[in-house]
């Protein structure tokens, strides 16, 4: 440890005799520290609501669907981003109940889909397999069935928007009386507006041959990569649609106010920091003496300057490593509190209180941010330092 450094956490030590320079060092820690806690508590809950989004609604949705039947011969860079391409089909439909009518987004279910979908891991009805081809069988969710006044079993009428028939009285559109198979429940907003059918049964409704309705569904490793893939089918001519076109602006929304509160509770940090400016600033008027004598030893004026610029990253190295402390303890025992003040909320999965997902690079992110704005703050007491004269110093002693 060099010199500067020494006496510079010598200093960050002392304080206890002078009472008021210790309170204002102790006051610019504790608030270093409440502001990287409050910053990491609020980061993992928006990041754990954002993850949930992108399971429920981004499980239901297609990530990307490409046009054509035939699978995507991706290059070895993007296939490992791809899980998975399976048989795929969607139309608009209208879903006639004994009380009620819907517009609904048909869906065709193929079986290789099953280990991918989100849908088929949480069905609370039924059975998954029942939703078979030839069955005419559908999967609803339970806000639907609620909607429709339906239960497992029970008959829908599904009328097709894209196919027509002619009978004695006209034109009419394709319809089918359809069972409920399965009820699923994934307490997502995409789950009232989505019937999942065989994409067999969905060719038959359409009165076309599967190879007229089929498209290419990817489930993508992470559906926020999606810009990769939709580069690599511009390049290929190929004609597709991603999640963007349907909840784009839900997820910039989410990632605006993300980003906001993330910039506001940093400029609480940044005030928190520029107190070290009032505590350095005490401790360089009481270390006058010091400082003088120092320099007639022979310290120069950047040994001085580098002293109290030490003293001012130790000061925020406390209040970084006990808000760090703080906040992952904030964010493990956040639930309990909000049960124990009678505050409980429903945001997680199967309704388990918040969402909360920790992410260590962004801790390192906040750590490094403080770091260097208690650097910024220390740097003008610093340079007072190096500036004070031996001579007018040991004068007033």
């Amino acid at each position: 440890m060099s010199i500067s450094a020494f006496i510079a956490m010598r200093y960050s030590q002392s304080g206890t005799k002078q009472s008021f320079v210790a309170f204002i060092n102790r006051f610019s820690i504790i608030g270093i520290s409440l502001g990287i806690a409050a910053l990491i508590i609020v980061a993992s809950v928006m990041n754990g609501l954002e993850s949930q989004l992108k399971q429920r609604i981004l499980g239901i949705l297609p990530h990307i669907v490409v046009e054509q039947a035939q699978p995507i011969d991706f290059p070895p860079a993007l296939s490992s981003l791809v899980l998975a391409q399976v048989p795929f089909a969607q139309q608009e439909v209208i879903v006639q109940s004994r009380n009620k009518v819907n517009g609904l987004i048909l869906l065709g279910k193929h079986a290789e889909a099953n280990q991918y979908s989100i849908i088929a891991n949480s069905v609370i009805a039924g059975n998954w397999d029942n939703i078979a081809s030839k069955s005419f069988k559908v999967g609803i969710s339970r806000i639907l069935a609620t909607k429709l006044g339906i239960d497992l079993g029970q008959e829908l009428r599904l009328i097709s928007t894209q196919a027509s028939v002619y009978s004695p009285l006209g034109r009419l559109p394709s319809q089918r009386l359809v069972t409920v198979g399965a009820i699923f429940d994934i307490n997502s907003e995409m789950d009232d507006k989505v019937i999942v059918m065989h994409l067999d049964d969905v060719a038959r409704l359409s009165r076309k041959r599967n190879s007229e309705i089929q498209s290419t569904r990817l489930f993508l490793k992470d559906a926020f990569t999606y810009k990769q893939i939709s580069d690599y089918l511009d390049t290929q001519n190929l004609v597709y649609e991603t999640w963007r076109e349907r909840q784009g602006p839900l997820f910039d929304a989410v990632k605006m106010e993300k980003n906001m509160m993330s910039l506001m509770l940093l400029l609480v940090i940044a005030v928190a920091s520029f107190n070290v400016v009032s505590a350095l600033v005490m401790v360089v008027s009481e270390k006058r003496a010091d400082i003088a004598i120092l320099q007639t030893q022979g310290m120069n004026q950047r040994d001085i300057m580098k002293i109290f610029l030490f003293n001012g990253v130790f000061n925020g190295l406390k209040g970084i490593v006990s808000g760090l402390i703080l906040g992952v303890l904030g964010c493990f025992f956040l639930n309990d509190l909000l049960a124990l003040v009678g505050s409980n909320l429903a945001f997680g999965e199967n309704g388990q209180g918040l969402p909360i997902d920790i992410q260590y690079p962004q801790l390192i992110y906040i750590s490094v941010i403080a770091l260097v704005l208690c650097l910024l703050a220390s740097w003008y007491p610093a340079y007072k330092a190096q500036s004070i004269t031996p001579a007018n110093s040991l004068r007033s002693e």
